[in-house]
């Protein structure tokens, strides 16, 4: 393996780190806990800092842990950075970074830690600097990616986005309006305080939105009557935002429970094959190709292009095959292993027909170089051979694949 091979494959194994772990990732897990941990103490030290009693006897402390914590968020923020390239493995790395700068959590990620280290080049601007801090606070996004419970708020605002832009837009002409009328009726009798059409704006939000503050309100008959209607017309207009989120969530819920009862019954496997020119299906039509029951192609990637799959349209050397099957319907899996040969193995020079092994144990496919060799008796066996192989007996230095 090559030194950019090698730097690839930590820059991959990095990203998982740093990313939503798995649950058997425990390296993962390690960090996504340590993650949020280093948020909700950040963010405990900020609140804990304004109190004049706790900073003045434990000041010292609460900086030393902020410090900490914000550093934490820079080594983070670099390690993203590096990684971006992974990330977004379709991008050149120069643009994958940029995609990452310029995102909603690459910038909560810098301004997480920047304000904090900013005093010290620009001293004048601690102030304002000491502002940005709050930005840290949107860093909790980060842990709505670790449960499942918070990923459906998102999921439900996301989905119900036009109606609750038609809701909100239906709020607005109607403050506007009862603005404007409430400023026709009570602007002879206060004209200091319904100065102008917009003076009615703050009193039409706080009656809509039925929180009534009382600083601003009708004195004349005809603007109480008006107001008490503006009054009633807001518990329905707040009702319709509320209405539009609860109905999401039973949606969203509802769909989540039919996925886990029948995804059985929809369960469908893909693979992608890529044709070369040695390839027996080439140049075949897909009716040509005799697949079993129960397999399709969904798609033929060519080129940059994606092509229906029909009957008659025919195979190319350069295509990916994109193949779909149904799940077999059980609960069993089958676990392949692969064997890896180094210099001491024992397998290594030898033909696959003189190998030492079970009749149980059945060689499926042996990857050279980036190659898939067929495997037959007479194939020898190299250093550096991955061999993918089921069987039920013990071999050395194998490693499990669950299919």
């Amino acid at each position: 393996m090559s030194k950019q091979e090698k730097l690839l494959s930590r820059k991959k194994r990095l990203l998982e780190i740093i990313e939503v772990g798995a649950a058997e990732d425990l390296t993962s897990r390690l960090y996504d806990i340590l993650n949020s941990l280093a948020i909700v103490v950040n963010l405990t030290v900020s609140i804990l800092y304004t109190f004049v009693e706790l900073r003045g006897q434990y000041g010292s402390w609460l900086t030393a842990v902020e410090g900490v914590t914000v550093a934490f968020f820079a080594v983070d923020y670099c390690l993203r950075l590096w990684t971006s390239p992974c990330l977004h493995p379709k991008l050149a790395p120069g643009k994958a970074a940029v995609k990452y700068i310029c995102s909603f959590s690459g910038i909560v990620d810098l301004l997480s830690f920047l304000p904090y280290y900013l005093p010290v080049f620009f001293p004048s601007g601690t102030v304002a600097f000491r502002m940005f801090r709050v930005m840290r606070i949107f860093r909790l996004f980060r842990i709505n990616a670790y449960y499942d419970s918070l990923n459906v708020i998102t999921e439900v605002i996301a989905s119900k986005r036009q109606q609750l832009m038609s809701s909100v837009f239906i709020i607005l002409i109607l403050m506007l309006a009862s603005s404007l009328c409430m400023y026709s009726l009570e602007h002879e009798a206060q004209p200091e305080v319904f100065t102008n059409a917009f003076s009615g704006i703050w009193w039409s939000m706080s009656t809509l939105l039925t929180v009534g503050y009382g600083d601003i309100y009708p004195i004349t008959t005809l603007g109480k009557l008006f107001g008490i209607g503006i009054a009633f017309l807001g518990v329905g207009i707040v009702a319709i935002p509320t209405g539009i989120i609860s109905a999401g969530f039973v949606d969203q819920y509802s769909r989540i429970k039919r996925i886990s009862e029948y995804a059985h019954e929809a369960d469908i496997h893909f693979i992608k094959v890529h044709l070369s020119s040695k390839d027996p299906w080439a140049r075949q039509t897909i009716q040509e190709l005799g697949l079993p029951a129960g397999i399709i192609v969904a798609a033929i990637q060519r080129d940059e292009g994606i092509i229906v799959p029909r009957g008659g349209v025919a195979l190319l050397p350069g295509d990916t095959l994109v193949l779909g099957a149904e799940s077999m319907g059980d609960d069993r899996h089958i676990d392949l292993k692969e064997v890896v040969l180094r210099r001491q193995h024992p397998w290594n020079g030898l033909r696959i027909r003189d190998l030492d092994i079970s009749r149980q144990t059945i060689i499926i496919m042996v990857k050279r170089r980036g190659r898939v060799l067929i495997p037959n008796g007479d194939l020898t066996l190299k250093e550096g051979d991955r061999i993918i192989l089921y069987s039920q007996s013990y071999i050395r230095a194998d490693s499990t694949i669950e299919v």
